[in-house]
């Protein structure tokens, strides 16, 4: 059976969302593949909301490995520097890797794991990331995405796979899919801010934005149908990762992204 390697933070909804979301996939057959185990980056105590993602994985029967990266980063200091990174950061890593040994995933994800991978792991294990953009969209956190897709007045956006490499939203991609954010409803809202600075913007409405909310909305109905896309491409062999970390296709061939577009657009539509 295909093994997947789950690492999160737990920080929230959106984490139990996309677990729960595979995990029902799986059950039903949708995916061919079990969740070998989950790694998250906080133990019980830190958080109510990661608490209550540690209890789901739990229900679920799924290994579970914790390890809080707050409290080694308090231990070790964070002045030093290796490759670019603190070197607390590095150390953190050896030590996750010490405790999965005994786990050897075909493929990881990373959902909602709010730390940048080092170099060992990420050569350790194939990493797949969800970004919130399209391959030639803006690096960052979801917000910082939206904020800069309105700043610089946008066309499209949309939303990708890719693996996971030390430096930040600039692995190799897998898959993704696009969506327009131009024309009905969204040119609606860009009258409201049309002259307005993006910095008055923030300051006044911040996140209830009307525009931001709806690209927001358009993203996330498509982020979860991507990943269940992704995993299921891995699962069946039409997308390996060699071990110089190229993404090949089953006759391996190089492949530099699927456009799932067209297969994302039917599973969400009506639903937005």
């Amino acid at each position: 059976m295909y093994q997947l390697g789950w690492f999160s933070t737990g920080r929230g909804k959106g984490s139990r969302g996309l677990l729960k979301t595979v995990h029902d996939s799986i059950e039903s057959g949708e995916i061919k593949a079990e969740i070998a185990f989950v790694f998250c980056s906080r133990e019980y105590g830190e958080t109510e909301a990661t608490d209550i993602f540690l209890n789901m994985v739990k229900d679920y029967n799924i290994p579970l490995i914790t390890f809080s990266y707050q409290k080694f980063k308090s231990k070790i200091g964070t002045t030093s520097q290796e490759e670019g990174l603190p070197l607390w950061r590095l150390d953190y890593d050896r030590e996750v890797m010490a405790r999965l040994q005994n786990f050897h995933p075909d493929l990881c994800v990373l959902a909602g794991y709010m730390l940048i991978v080092g170099p060992e792991m990420c050569q350790r294990y194939d990493m797949l990331n969800l970004h919130p953009a399209t391959p030639s969209g803006p690096t960052g956190t979801w917000q910082e995405v939206i904020w800069r897709l309105m700043d610089s007045d946008a066309e499209e956006t949309g939303a990708m796979m890719h693996l996971v490499t030390p430096e930040l939203d600039k692995g190799p991609v897998v898959t993704y899919c696009t969506f327009p954010i131009r024309g009905e409803p969204f040119d609606k809202y860009r009258v409201e801010i049309k002259g307005k600075p993006l910095a008055q913007i923030k300051q006044e409405q911040g996140e209830d934005n009307a525009l931001f909310k709806l690209i927001r909305q358009h993203g996330v109905a498509r982020e979860l149908p991507l990943i269940i896309a992704t995993i299921q491409a891995f699962s069946r062999g039409k997308v390996k990762v060699t071990a110089d970390k190229r993404v090949i296709d089953a006759e391996g061939k190089p492949i530099y992204g699927y456009n799932l577009t067209d297969e994302i657009n039917r599973k969400v539509s009506g639903t937005i």
